[in-house]
């Protein structure tokens, strides 16, 4: 089968793309621009140039497939960049659905993101699949872009236009996960340049075991239904801790409380306000207090997901980030 794959010269695309290729598929990467095709020169895939803003493109990318993976998004934690997830991570995803429905009847892989189930404001609060949407008088931009998103998609599936399944990724770590922006407070961790550790809590899950779960779920999974991908749940003061014992630097240790994190986070809003940037804004103080922390028994009953132990995604993720430069100091 010829899948489509959007996103592909991404981080967790480039796995993605392989994977796919590994399993047996023919993959179409759609791509902004030929000249940008970073990782995947070495691999046998056919490219489309196009863009999920650009409806008309993905049209042409969807003709003769058969599957269309959609990884393509906007991750940024800034009201000044709103419109742009709203255009590229909800538009673009419509833009998707519709290129679908007019080119024949592909399966849809939707990756949607563990944003688009929620946040717990207490370490208690431990998600799932069936989890109420909570946040959204947070009005936080990637949370909500990611589940209307998610919404889009599946009303498509209920009206009967479309054949989909989606999967919740929690915070991915693995070889090549570096390169992502949104990495930043990571590395400077690893680099020994962070000193500071918030109250909040995230989840890790590798990268392998992500697109595993992506093939198994595109091949089997039960259309209209969302799957969380996720692993071990840990407090970011843990998360720290292990970066910076992999990395061979003092963890931070000095926790920041929720009043300071928030008035960091006001000052850096007026900031962006006249076009500057703070260090943090509300939206990255609010991703850093809440626990981002969910249950994978759904992946497992249905899919047998058995994602590795956080300890290995972080000491993967380091590894190449030592062996590639990253870790130098800046």
């Amino acid at each position: 089968m010829k899948v489509l794959v959007t996103g592909a010269t991404g981080f967790l695309g480039h796995w993605m793309t392989r994977r796919l290729l590994d399993e047996g598929f023919e993959v179409r990467a759609l791509v902004r621009s030929k000249h940008k095709l970073d990782d995947l020169q070495d691999l046998k895939v056919e490219v489309a140039e196009g863009d999920v803003t650009n409806l008309q493109s993905l049209v042409e990318a969807c003709r003769g497939v058969g599957g269309v993976f959609h990884l393509a998004g906007l991750i940024a934690y800034s009201r000044a960049q709103r419109a742009a997830m709203e255009e590229v991570n909800v538009q673009g995803t419509k833009n998707v659905i519709s290129a679908i429905k007019k080119t024949g009847q592909a399966r849809l892989l939707h990756l949607s993101s563990v944003t688009a189930v929620g946040a717990g404001f207490t370490p208690q609060e431990i998600l799932t699949e069936n989890s109420k949407y909570n946040i959204h008088h947070l009005n936080l931009g990637y949370f909500e872009t990611k589940h209307d998103a998610e919404l889009a998609v599946f009303e498509a599936v209920r009206k009967g236009l479309l054949d989909a399944v989606a999967i919740n990724p929690s915070t991915i770590y693995g070889p090549g996960d570096a390169k992502k922006g949104s990495r930043g407070a990571q590395l400077k961790v690893a680099r020994g340049q962070f000193p500071f550790y918030p109250p909040g809590g995230v989840n890790i899950v590798h990268v392998e075991d992500v697109v595993d779960l992506c093939v198994r779920a595109f091949r089997h999974g039960t259309s209209g239904e969302r799957t969380i991908a996720c692993g071990e749940n840990l407090t970011i003061k843990d998360t720290f801790e292990r970066i910076a014992n992999i990395a061979g630097v003092k963890p931070p240790t000095w926790a920041l409380p929720r009043a300071a994190l928030f008035g960091l986070g006001k000052f850096g809003d007026a900031l962006e306000l006249i076009g500057k940037k703070g260090p943090i804004n509300t939206e990255n103080a609010w991703t850093a207090v809440l626990y981002h922390w969910f249950k994978h028994e759904k992946a497992t009953r249905e899919f047998g997901f058995q994602p590795r132990p956080a300890q290995e995604a972080l000491e993967a993720s380091l590894r190449w980030s030592r062996d590639n430069g990253y870790l130098a100091k800046r």
